[in-house]
């Protein structure tokens, strides 16, 4: 299972979870617990995140970095791009089909691979529409912030073997990494899980060998 450690100070459901976090030092750390890639919240009314932690991050790993954060504009797939991102976040719920297509596009022509956020099947189809190959599954709904982790299995098995499946938020420890595993997930993305953990190295690693 590949892990995509999350580098988060706060989160507007649970407030902060780690205000002072080095992201470099972070960073290193889940490298050597043998995480696959990196996510990076870089806006800070919401999460305390800033651009300086995606460029921290990027310069301490040789790993991919995601920039997680709410892609709303053509301005901001290229922002991702200049912050020294690998990846950009396009969350289905918040474009409209226009709008998901062309930042897609745009993420593929500025060099960047693109990881749409879904919630349902019908996102699902949007995301395939588009051309999607990395489709995460945010078990956390928007509004309420409640995790449905059944939903997220289910969705899981709809996505097709030939895109890379993300299980997102509300990964609480290894046995939810082995049931999404179960469930055909190859990835999972954990943030309060690893920025909470007293050894981030160690947990990354048992969520690696979840269900093994």
């Amino acid at each position: 299972m590949a892990v995509v450690a999350e580098i988060k100070r706060r989160s507007p459901s649970k407030g902060a979870l780690a205000a002072d976090l080095d992201p470099a030092a972070l960073a290193q750390e889940y490298a050597r617990g043998g995480a696959a890639a990196l996510s990076v919240l870089t806006d800070h009314d919401h999460f305390g995140g800033s651009p300086d932690d995606l460029r921290d991050a990027r310069h301490a790993v040789s790993i991919p970095v995601l920039r997680k954060d709410f892609t709303v504009a053509a301005a901001d797939v290229c922002d991702a791009r200049i912050m020294g991102a690998d990846a950009v976040l396009l969350i289905a719920a918040a474009l409209d089909d226009r709008e998901l297509s062309d930042f897609h596009a745009l993420a593929t022509q500025v060099g960047l691979d693109a990881l749409v956020e879904i919630h349902d099947e019908a996102e699902l189809e949007r995301a395939l529409d588009v051309g999607a190959t990395l489709i995460g599954v945010n078990q956390r709904d928007l509004v309420t912030f409640e995790v449905d982790h059944e939903r997220a299995v289910r969705v899981g098995r709809a996505i097709p073997e030939t895109t890379i499946g993300v299980a997102e938020s509300g990964v609480r420890g290894v046995a939810d990494a082995g049931s999404l595993r179960a469930a055909g997930f190859d990835a999972v993305l954990v943030g309060e899980t690893l920025v909470t953990a007293d050894d981030p190295r160690q947990m990354v690693s048992d969520l690696a060998h979840a269900g093994e």
